[in-house]
Parts: C-alpha cells; sequence; structure tokens
C-alpha cells in the first residue's frame, strides 16, 4: 500500500510572520480560524498524492495574508537545478557590490562543461561570455554548464551563504552540478571522483541504466565486481540521502518569499532575477499548468533521476478593485517516479492549489493547524 504521511504532517499549517506587526492582538480567548482553502488543498493533495505511485511534497505560503500550508514540506527533497536560484541570487548580489557586472565577459573553461540543457555548451573552451547571457541560460533554459561558469566566478562559499542565511537552515550545502555527477556516480565507485567534463559528457552520450554503468565501468577501468550499487537507481538514492541539493520545501518557501518581498535583492535585482523567472522555457506541463489563466508564475524547475520539482511565485489579479494581486508561493515536488509521471503530479498540484480557493480574495486569517491527532 503507497505510504501517506501521518495526520499531524498531512496538513502542517505553519504560522510563520502573522500577524503583522501592525495589527492588534487577538482578544484573550478567541480562538483563531482555519482559512477554507488550507482544509480543501489538505483533501485534494491527498487524492493527487494517492494517485501518483511516487510521493508528493508541497509547500504553499499567501504573502499578503501570511497564511501558509505544509504537505511534507518539512522533510528535506532533492531540489535539483532549483538551487540556481541562490546561484543566481550570489551572482546579483556580486553586481549590485560591483564585482561583476551583467557585461561582465566571463571565459569558458575546459572543465566547465557539463551535460544538459542550454546553449553554453555549443561554445568552444576559450569562449567569452557575459554574466547576462550565462544567467538566463541558467536560468530561462537550465543550463548546467552556465551554472557551473557563475558558481566559479562568485565562489561556492558565497552560494552556500546566500542559502544558509535566506533559510536560516545549518548545514546547507550546494554543489557545483559537475560535481552532482560525480558524487552520483561515485555511489558506484569512489574513482568516479577524478572524471573530468570530457568524462561526464560521454557517459551522457552513452545511454540510460546499464549502458551508462558498462561505460563507467570502462572509463575507470575497474572490474564490475567493484561496484558498490546494482544499478543507476541504487545509486542516485544512495545519492540523495546524502542530502546534497536538498533542503525542506518550507525552507525554500523561505527563499521565494525573500526574493518575492525584496528581502534578498535590492529592487534593480530583484526585478532582473523575477524576469528571468518568469520566462522560464522548463515545465510547461507542470504547476503552471494547473493554475488559473493570467498567472504570472516566477519559478525554477528542477529535474534528476526519478526526481521532478517546480518552485515559485504565482501572481494572481484581483476580482477587487483596489486590492492588491495575490501573490502565492508555491513550491513542489515528486519523487519516486519518471519525469513524465512526476510531471502530472505536479499538474496536479497546480490545479489542486487553485481549486483551493487560495488566491480568492479573502480578509487576513492566521493559520493553524486544522488536524486533530487524537482523532
Amino acid at each position: 500500500m503507497k505510504r501517506l504521511p501521518a495526520l499531524a504532517a498531512l496538513a502542517a499549517v505553519l504560522l510563520l510572520s502573522w500577524p503583522p506587526a501592525s495589527a492588534a492582538a487577538p482578544a484573550e480567548g478567541s480562538r483563531l480560524r482555519v482559512p477554507a482553502w488550507t482544509l480543501d488543498l489538505e483533501r485534494r493533495l491527498a487524492e493527487a498524492d494517492a494517485r501518483y505511485a511516487g510521493d508528493i511534497g508541497v509547500y504553499v505560503r499567501h504573502l499578503e495574508r501570511g497564511e501558509s500550508f505544509s504537505y511534507r514540506a518539512d522533510e528535506p527533497w532533492y531540489l535539483a537545478s532549483g538551487v540556481k536560484v541562490p546561484v543566481a541570487i550570489a551572482v546579483l548580489r556580486a553586481v549590485a557590490r560591483g564585482d561583476l557586472a551583467l557585461d561582465t565577459r566571463l571565459t569558458l573553461r575546459e572543465d566547465d562543461f557539463v551535460d544538459g540543457a542550454g546553449g553554453t555548451n555549443a561554445f568552444r573552451a576559450g569562449a567569452r561570455l557575459r554574466v547576462s547571457w550565462l544567467l538566463e541560460q541558467m536560468i530561462v533554459h537550465s543550463d548546467n554548464t552556465a551554472s557551473d561558469v557563475l558558481i566559479r566566478a562568485v565562489g561556492i562559499d558565497a552560494v552556500n551563504a546566500v542559502a544558509a542565511e535566506l533559510t536560516d537552515a545549518a548545514g546547507v550545502r550546494i554543489t557545483t552540478l559537475a560535481d552532482v555527477r560525480r558524487l552520483a556516480y561515485g555511489q558506484l565507485h569512489p574513482a568516479a571522483a577524478r572524471l573530468q567534463s570530457r568524462d561526464l559528457l560521454a557517459l551522457r552520450r552513452s545511454g540510460a541504466g546499464q549502458a551508462r554503468i558498462d561505460a563507467l565501468v570502462r572509463m575507470l577501468a575497474i572490474p564490475p565486481e567493484e561496484l558498490r550499487a546494482p544499478d543507476l537507481d541504487s545509486a542516485f538514492e544512495a545519492y540523495y540521502a546524502t542530502h546534497v541539493n536538498s533542503g525542506t520545501l518550507v525552507d525554500f518557501g523561505r527563499i521565494l518569499a525573500a526574493l518575492a518581498e525584496g528581502r534578498a535583492l535590492d529592487l534593480p535585482e530583484t526585478a532582473y532575477l523575477l524576469d528571468l523567472m518568469a520566462r522560464v522555457q522548463t515545465g510547461h506541463r507542470r504547476i503552471r499548468a494547473g493554475l488559473p489563466p493570467g498567472t504570472r508564475f516566477e519559478h525554477k524547475t528542477g529535474t534528476q533521476h526519478r526526481r521532478s520539482c517546480d518552485l515559485g511565485i504565482a501572481t494572481v489579479p484581483s476580482t477587487r478593485a483596489g486590492t492588491p494581486p495575490a501573490r502565492v508561493v508555491i513550491a513542489a515536488c515528486a519523487r519516486g517516479t519518471g519525469t513524465a509521471a512526476g510531471e502530472r503530479a505536479l499538474r496536479d498540484v497546480g490545479a489542486a492549489v487553485t481549486a483551493s480557493g487560495v488566491f480568492v480574495d479573502a480578509p487576513p486569517r492566521p493559520t493553524v493547524s486544522p488536524i486533530d491527532p487524537t482523532r
């Protein structure tokens, strides 16, 4: 039978940033009402989770009303290319300080190349590429090579400092995208730590499954019996268990909220990054497929072996004159299946969030857990 979260974890509704500093304290003995959308979302996500062969995790936060909801969101989730958001923040902070400029040209090196989407791999080592172009490739097209060039420019320590600051989490560890491959293949054999960029590209070209393992054995010149894991599924699951490039969806929601509210970057850099995230070309069948027509979705997708994520800020215009649009952070991941099934699960998450009524105009309400753990 499919494992479902315990009731208390199923609908943990988090009291974050509520009430506002200007709000009057509730009268002593008054009961805080639970927003109806959280109850509806709990039910819809449970139904979506039951249909999905793997697990889903979801964090939702209405920025204007201070209401939030968690569904397995306090568990560690592998974020894949979601970590490119803190990379971009670190780069744009360097731009704001004057350490870099958007038109600064960075030299592409032989050891920068990583497999994946985007246009950077069309260039040869020695090409000089603008920071602005690399940022666009990294965020809009999820280009791994562009990401590693930018990480090299600011330093991985600066990226991890951004993640630690904005999540307030200890032990956050983000690696380069090339090291993701080395660490994953390293679960098969420790000699994978010495793989070079050309090796990583060759492994990707070798095919999937057993074909890639056979290629790795030949490349490392090792006997097959020395492999520590029987297949790629096992190797990647062992890598995910290290929690590198992972975090809770609550914490990633904090990063998105800080970005949306102008606390991660100054105003010009905030607008620049949100514009890139609004133009993301990946994940059209994920959360955005279930959002209301006309929604602006500033997001970043992440995809890895049996892992799919979509993490962003949805903005829906208000139906009442003089009322600001609803801005809602949605951070969701699916694990345990291939990409197509993961994308369907994330589409269902978007549809569940929309149907819950979170985008509908409503007076502010603080949130408390709707669950009675004794029932």
